[in-house]
């Protein structure tokens, strides 16, 4: 099962219902909705669409509402572009005329003076400022081509002071919140602040219980200069390498996205490498070797996500970019779990939760655990487990859809909807059985468990249960209110005259006989294949009180003579061994 997770971004070549189900069987598990293009009609048919389609595939698709923050950007320009000519003059304008090119934020023109170099589309044209007024900008093509409506415009080392949240965030920000969207990615962030006024603005606008997650987007100097303070108050990062890349030499970000993804990881903060990943998919089918090492090296580093832009939004190979990327991700993984041991667990321990996790951790590697079953109501004890990287995955059970979602970013963590429990048994053994439901444990396998007891504070993790996954034998309705272990002792007429039951045997026969109620008596419990209410089977663990399973076809056949099995009459079944959570000793017993 792949670890790293996958983010898509969604757009004219991706958001129909028969692309999305597509993209979600190769592989997506968060679907980007960029706020930079569309209106609020197309955006919320999208997410209907996403939301639709995950339901009825039973895959927990996050959201993730990308704010365009503020990104100076190009206007309407004609479908098939405007040319820039190198050595030409052009004119940049709020107010264009038919000959000038559009800029959307009318300040701009105040804020450069001449020599300043203007990037457009990310760097692929670059103009240098000759002269500008209040309301327009000269400037020499330097690197010519084609320029397309709505591309951005970076001033390298600019220092322009534009408000992190623009007015179009904040509408934006109200549709995000009414939509539920389960992450909110703040675009140019500079400052620790910034983040903690989205979430001010977050709080504000949702329902309690509904709140997003915000996604710090690194791609300012500026942040990576305060990255530690970003990390610390943010609940995801994203190294958005298309703009950073454009404001900071292209031979410094391969190193400073490293760096992100260690602090990310020994905070425990998920972190997401975007931009260009796959980026020659929007044209081919195959992508570049670079590439494919480009997007490796991210899940070697410890990327918690990968991110597709373009590739999904407007690429002509939509489901194939995720395809091959959920390929390179695998092969990268193998690669890992070679390697043993993630060194990018934090090595220190500052809470409780945190040591239970990494205990938790270290005792389903030892054993040789199948999964580490997480039942949380909040998601914290997931994303404590994710944080020390164990090499299985993460099963979180709960009840909250949206929590159930924002877990799908995390490095390793499956997540699954419950309903709500009232006792600790009675949420364990929920996460026990969904799991195997969904194919991702089986029977025989063992598993380890950590949550918070029932009752307990949201957020607290203090509970740490081996469980072996029950093999089951046998099954029918379950009389009595205890469990029974013992061995199976296999009765048919007739029977031998100096028979002796002990009380460490569960009788196990087609159809009992009412002359046998001496050996019953002695019996931990019974299990039968007939099973109508008058039968003698029934009446006799009725009446001696004895643990039983009746109307248990096939029983007799499937359950060998001395093995050992646990009978619990609540769920109707027989299964083998002893379960490590029922254990108290090697010997047979009534579990009361």
């Amino acid at each position: 099962m792949r670890h790293t997770k996958i983010v898509c971004t969604l757009g004219p070549a991706s958001n129909d219902p028969t692309t999305l189900a597509q993209l979600i069987h190769a592989g997506m598990d968060v679907a980007r909705v960029n706020f930079s293009h569309g209106d609020h009609a197309s955006h919320a048919e999208t997410i209907a669409h996403v939301r639709s389609v995950a339901e009825a595939l039973e895959r927990p698709v996050a959201i993730l509402g990308d704010l365009q923050g503020p990104k100076l950007r190009v206007g309407a320009l004609p479908a098939e572009g405007f040319v820039l000519q190198p050595g030409k003059i052009v004119t940049l304008s709020a107010a264009p005329t038919a000959e000038d090119i559009p800029i959307q934020y009318a300040d701009l023109p105040s804020l450069v003076k001449p020599t300043d170099r203007l990037l457009l589309d990310d760097g692929l044209l670059e103009l240098e400022v000759v002269a500008a007024d209040g309301s327009s900008i000269q400037a020499r093509v330097i690197m010519g081509g084609v320029l397309f409506a709505n591309k951005g415009i970076n001033l390298p080392r600019a220092d322009i002071r534009i408000p992190a949240i623009t007015d179009k965030d904040r509408a934006d920000l109200r549709f995000a919140a009414a939509q539920k969207l389960d992450w909110i990615a703040l675009s140019f962030v500079r400052t620790a602040q910034e983040v903690l006024d989205l979430k001010g603005m977050i709080r504000r606008h949702s329902q309690a219980g509904q709140l997003p997650q915000v996604v710090a987007k690194i791609e300012k100097p500026e942040a990576v200069a305060a990255i530690a303070e970003i990390v610390d108050v943010a609940d995801a990062i994203m190294v958005a390498r298309g703009d950073l890349g454009i404001e900071l030499a292209a031979e410094e970000v391969p190193m400073i996205q490293k760096e992100i993804i260690r602090l990310c990881n020994q905070a425990g903060k998920p972190v997401i490498t975007a931009t260009q990943m796959l980026d020659s998919m929007i044209r081919n089918p195959r992508p570049t070797r670079a590439e494919a090492s480009d997007v490796a090296n991210a899940v070697l580093d410890g990327a918690d996500a990968v991110m597709l832009s373009g590739e999904t939004a407007s690429g002509k190979y939509p489901v194939r970019a995720v395809q091959v990327m959920d390929r390179i991700i695998g092969r990268a993984e193998e690669g890992l779990a070679r390697r043993g041991p993630s060194p990018r667990a934090p090595a220190r321990v500052n809470f409780a939760a945190q040591a239970i996790a990494r205990a938790a951790t270290d005792l389903a590697t030892n054993l040789g655990a199948a999964a580490i079953l997480a039942p949380t109501t909040s998601g914290y004890t997931a994303r404590q487990l994710s944080r020390y990287r164990p090499g299985i995955p993460i099963i979180a059970v709960t009840p909250n859809p949206m929590v159930m979602r924002q877990l799908n970013l995390h490095w390793g963590v499956y997540p699954l909807a419950a309903s709500r429990r009232n006792t600790t048994d009675e949420v364990v053994e929920d996460a026990v059985q969904l799991a195997l439901r969904r194919g991702l444990v089986k029977e025989g396998e063992l598993v380890v468990i950590t949550a918070g007891s029932a009752g307990s504070t949201p957020g607290t993790t203090n509970l740490i249960k081996i469980r072996l996954i029950e093999q089951v034998l046998a099954a029918g309705q379950g009389l009595g209110d205890h469990k029974a272990r013992g061995r199976v002792r296999k009765l048919r007429p007739p029977l031998p005259a100096a028979l002796k039951i002990q009380p460490t045997d569960v009788i196990v026969a087609h159809s009992f006989d009412s002359s046998w109620q001496h050996l019953v008596t002695a019996a931990c419990g019974l299990v039968a294949e007939e099973g109508s209410p008058h039968s003698v089977a029934v009446r006799l663990a009725e009446d001696l009180k004895i643990p039983a399973v009746v109307n248990a076809a096939g029983a007799f056949d499937a359950l060998q003579e001395g093995e050992m099995v646990v009978l619990d009459p609540a769920r109707g079944i027989v299964y083998r061994g002893l379960g490590l959570d029922d254990l108290r000793s090697s010997e047979a017993s009534v579990v009361r």
